[in-house]
């Protein structure tokens, strides 16, 4: 089962996130800004206080991303 264990904000909508398999990738939220709770994610101040709950994501205002989808539509870093 695919967990995420660590999340951090970045500029322009992105998320790095660390899964517990040790990969490491780039959530782009930008195409969800337009859509329900995550509509208040385009305040910057809200957006950055992402954390890890559970096995996944969570923000201050109750919006969260399963795991699965995160790990799928998120692209591998490369550094």
């Amino acid at each position: 089962m695919i967990k995420v264990s660590k999340v951090e904000p970045l500029e322009n909508y992105l998320l790095k996130l660390e899964f517990n398999n040790n990969e490491i990738k780039i959530f782009d939220m930008k195409e969800y800004l337009e859509h329900g709770v995550f509509k208040e994610l385009v305040n910057m101040e809200i957006f950055r206080s992402v954390k890890i709950n559970y096995d996944s994501i969570e923000w201050v205002n109750g919006a969260d991303l399963c795991p699965d989808l995160l790990f799928e539509k998120s692209k591998i870093l490369i550094s």
